[in-house]
């Protein structure tokens, strides 16, 4: 099969399409023809070498989620697998593939009028976006800034914090274009990368932050929060935050301010599977939009790579095999 590894970590000129030997669901797991690929922050974070302590390295086939049609079960699973749309989660390995393999457990049917690509788009991002408001004791007329609002979390995020009643949702973007995407999906608030510009005239405080992009700005959206405030870091596509930005914590003591990082890993499966299967059956009603910037071949993985890099995507990209 064809699959895209990293053959050296920086720049997305290192990723390689190669032939590799198509992977056998052992028990357990089930084996996937995949039809869409996500392209998420967390595989630029890796292709970087920012988590070379971790153990990635060279040869590391990148890819977390794909959808497609179930071909192939290993010992123990049911085989009415077999056949089936699913999304899968594929660990931090394995998705920039033709076949891919996962645990059962991270297997997820697809509903009619779902399509792969809107399955890998808001698969893995949904459920960050949902679980980072619940860990920010989000409440109905509370104001939000999602930070890194155009990504897929970002996306999520401002839907499901207009959708819970917010008072206000501000949003940074890049350009006045983003701005308006992201106010036609329920942002009431518009910011520069910064948190400046026009909007920031009307923008005094907030009681949640989400924050997808880390980076050595952080601080200065910690000086945003309103008294009791919470900020959720749930990415860093940005990089990591100065060392130090816990005295901007210390400093503001007499505001009762809240930090705290976020991933789904520490959520249990069952819960992270129901909200995702929610979120799907709400997306295929069109309750909750999904949206892929643009659909692009698997050997131009590095192409969009690119786009990542250069800030140019608005939602997620999709690669098709």
């Amino acid at each position: 099969m064809r699959a895209v590894v990293i053959r050296t970590f920086g720049d997305p000129a290192g990723l390689e399409v190669v032939e590799a030997p198509a992977p056998v669901p052992g028990p357990g797991q089930v084996g996937i023809a995949t039809e869409a690929i996500g392209v998420g922050g967390v595989d630029a974070v890796i292709r970087r070498g920012q988590l070379a302590a971790y153990g990635f390295r060279a040869g590391h086939l990148l890819g977390s989620e794909v959808a497609g049609t179930v071909t192939a079960v290993g010992e123990g699973v049911d085989a009415s697998w077999r056949g089936r749309r699913v999304w899968a989660f594929t660990g931090l390995s394995g998705g920039y593939a033709e076949r891919a393999v996962a645990a059962v457990e991270d297997v997820l049917a697809l509903p009619d009028g779902l399509t792969c690509a809107a399955a890998v788009t808001l698969g893995g991002s949904g459920p960050v976006a949902h679980f980072a408001l619940e860990r920010a004791r989000f409440a109905p007329g509370e104001t939000v800034l999602v930070r890194g609002a155009a990504g897929s979390i970002g996306v999520t995020a401002v839907q499901l914090a207009a959708g819970g009643g917010a008072g206000e949702v501000a949003v940074t973007a890049a350009s006045a274009e983003r701005g308006a995407r992201l106010r036609d999906l329920g942002a009431t608030l518009v910011l520069d990368r910064s948190g400046g510009g026009d909007g920031a005239k009307a923008a005094s405080g907030f009681d949640v932050v989400i924050d997808v992009v880390g980076g050595p700005q952080l601080p200065d959206f910690l000086d945003r929060l309103n008294p009791n405030g919470r900020y959720v870091v749930v990415g860093v596509v940005g990089g990591q935050p100065p060392a130090d930005f816990g005295a901007r914590l210390l400093a503001a003591f007499r505001k009762s301010l809240s930090f705290a990082t976020f991933s789904t890993d520490s959520v249990p499966g069952p819960e992270r599977r129901a909200v995702r299967s929610a979120q799907f059956a709400a997306a295929a009603r069109g309750a909750l939009r999904t949206v892929v910037h643009e659909v692009l071949p698997l050997d131009q993985a590095a192409s969009a790579h690119r786009r990542m890099d250069a800030g140019e995507v608005f939602g997620r990209i999709v690669l098709t095999p």
